[in-house]
């Protein structure tokens, strides 16, 4: 897919929750992190209640259907066979319920108690834009040699209204630790200068997309004008592209 039009997907998403969760190591270190939940005894005792109940649930509902199976065999009560066959089925058919509710009641005490800094989580989610960012980092190895690695996060749609980052690595390089220091240092600015240059071309090709598709769009717009939107900021794409394949790279 070319790279307009693969970007142009992207704009007017809006960055997914669970970059604040799961997907938080998946972030570009440059986008800094959210501010830490405190720590919430009250929902640990929440959730275990939950945990608790739910195998209280399952064991009993197991339990009733042995029992009900034993009162069928031997020719006991139809009232009880019957009644400890629905009870039985609706413990074990809802055990996970538990863990839903205790979850839920957990998440509701939270919001009520952390209300103004869940905003502020959520307001430094939303500044997050969805265009790729490289990242140089230097490490030493365990024969001393330095490796320079060049990782790359790049946006990718999550479902269909957001989207998150998935990162990987796109260069390395292992210097001798015998290479003067002056040497490797050079090579590592030289790095990062690409780095931060091809994050800085990517930006300005999100930004000319996001301002096409503002332009574009309505706040009530429907499917076509979507489309209309969508294809006017690959246009930009396009335009800023051809400019920038105009200026000469950044070479060693």
């Amino acid at each position: 897919m070319a790279p307009e039009a693969d970007l142009a997907r992207l704009v007017g998403l809006e960055p997914d929750e669970r970059m604040l969760g799961a997907d938080l190591e998946q972030l570009p270190p440059s986008v800094g992190q959210p501010e830490s939940l405190p720590d919430s005894p009250a929902r640990r005792r929440l959730v275990a209640i939950g945990a608790t109940l739910t195998g209280v649930s399952l064991i009993g509902g197991l339990a009733l259907l042995v029992l009900g199976v034993v009162e069928a065999l031997s020719g006991g009560s139809g009232a009880v066979t019957v009644a400890a066959f629905v009870l039985g089925a609706l413990l074990v058919g809802t055990h996970w319920g538990w863990v839903h509710v205790a979850e839920l009641s957990a998440n509701n005490l939270e919001s009520h108690r952390n209300a103004s800094l869940l905003d502020r989580r959520r307001g430094w989610l939303e500044e997050i834009e969805p265009y790729p960012r490289w990242e140089v980092s230097a490490t030493t190895e365990a024969d001393g040699s330095i490796a320079i690695a060049t990782v790359c996060y790049r946006p990718v749609v999550r479902d269909e209204k957001t989207f998150t980052f998935e990162q990987g690595e796109v260069a390395r390089e292992v210097h001798s630790g015998d290479e003067p220091a002056a040497t490797v240092a050079e090579r590592a600015e030289l790095v990062r200068r690409q780095a931060a240059a091809d994050t800085a071309r990517e930006r300005e090709r999100y930004e000319a997309a996001h301002d096409a598709y503002e332009r574009a769009v309505l706040n009530d717009a429907n499917e076509e004008e979507r489309v209309a939107a969508v294809r006017a900021a690959s246009e930009a794409l396009s335009e800023q592209i051809n400019s920038n394949l105009r200026d000469p790279p950044l070479v060693e």
